[in-house]
């Protein structure tokens, strides 16, 4: 299982925002738990407790600095996030990584093994994991990561990493929720092209080349290589001066995740991320526009659960799909006469 889960409905209703922040230990990371269950229910009579966990813990949340990961399978992300939580506990922080596993498609089931991948970290007190998955959410993030990480920030985590599910250049959903976004990439991983392939390249804000310590050479040129493609391209959406020094520009950098060679060369660019940010106001602009795409994120996502929900719809549905299958409608025109039906009598959206 991915967490505790919380089966008894009283339990859910029992669970306050206090468990969460106040408690310290195993009481605390079971009140984590407990939230982050109760947040990813489906069920519509756990939303309205859901709305009001989060209206409590909103105040206490906020305070922490958020990092997205992504990068392709097999590039090292949860050697790298492991190596780097343990490197930042020493350094007095805590750390929470929410890690997303992508979901069957055709069993919908997920492995969720980011804590056997990152053993040491999941043992320290001073860490907290929830694997969570995908359930078919595209972009490289679950449903409901943008929640989970308030609860982390509220229990006192100063530092919170969103782990992608690493399926290429889909992971663009985790840049608009962190405050830094790092894409992970291999010495060899192509040729020029691939150095300058637009996507999730773009919005990253710093290039991490991992696996430095098995080929040098190799993770040089790919450094030099994605440097020089960044500046010719503008990538990231900077909308300033390339030359000015009061805004933050892509960079790349080396290490090792495996042989913990590194990490305070990125942690340096972090902080400087962080500070550079935080100084000309992009900081706070960057949490204000991701605060305004989660509302309207949730709104899309009650808007679809609404559709599929409406009596109308649902009674429908089945002749229309059938209409399309056979080639006797358009799906254009099948998705218009839905609408219609739902247009006609739509019930409360569930977020």
């Amino acid at each position: 299982m991915a967490a505790d889960s919380v089966t008894a409905p009283d339990a859910r209703a029992a669970l306050r925002a206090g468990e969460v922040v106040q408690a310290t230990g195993a009481l605390q990371r079971r009140a984590i738990a407990k939230a982050i269950t109760l947040l990813e229910s489906t069920r519509a009579d756990h939303r309205a407790q859901a709305d009001a966990l989060l209206t409590e813990l909103l105040p206490h949340s906020g305070r922490s600095l958020r990092l997205g990961i992504s990068g392709v399978p097999g590039v090292g992300k949860s050697t790298f996030i492991e190596a780097l939580g343990l490197y930042l506990i020493d350094k007095g922080h805590r750390v929470a990584v929410l890690a997303v596993d992508p979901s069957s498609s055709l069993s919908g089931g997920s492995i969720l093994g980011d804590k056997t991948r990152m053993e040491k970290l999941s043992m320290h007190e001073r860490a907290y994991i929830r694997p969570s998955p995908s359930s078919g959410t595209l972009g490289g993030v679950a449903e409901k990561t943008r929640e989970a990480m308030l609860v982390c920030e509220a229990a006192g985590f100063d530092i919170v990493i969103v782990e992608t599910v690493g399926v290429g250049q889909s992971e663009t959903a985790v840049q608009g929720m962190t405050d830094m976004f790092v894409l992970m990439q291999l010495p060899n991983a192509g040729d020029d092209l691939q150095a300058i392939k637009k996507g999730v390249m773009e919005l990253a804000d710093l290039v991490v080349i991992n696996k430095a310590d098995i080929d040098a050479d190799a993770a040089m040129r790919a450094q030099a290589q994605i440097t020089s493609s960044l500046r010719l391209l503008g990538l990231n959406g900077n909308p300033h001066d390339p030359h000015s020094d009061k805004y933050w520009h892509p960079q790349v950098i080396r290490l090792s995740a495996l042989q913990g060679q590194g990490l305070d060369a990125f942690w340096e660019a972090v902080s400087s991320f962080q500070r550079l940010q935080t100084a000309n106001g992009q900081f706070a602009s960057r949490r204000q526009h991701q605060a305004l795409a989660w509302m309207w994120e949730r709104i899309d996502a009650g808007l679809k659960q609404s559709f599929k929900n409406n009596p109308a719809v649902r009674a429908q549905l089945p002749a229309f799909t059938a209409a399309v299958q056979s080639g006797q409608m358009a799906a254009s025109t099948a998705a218009r006469n839905l609408l219609a039906a739902l247009a006609t009598s739509t019930p409360p959206a569930t977020l």
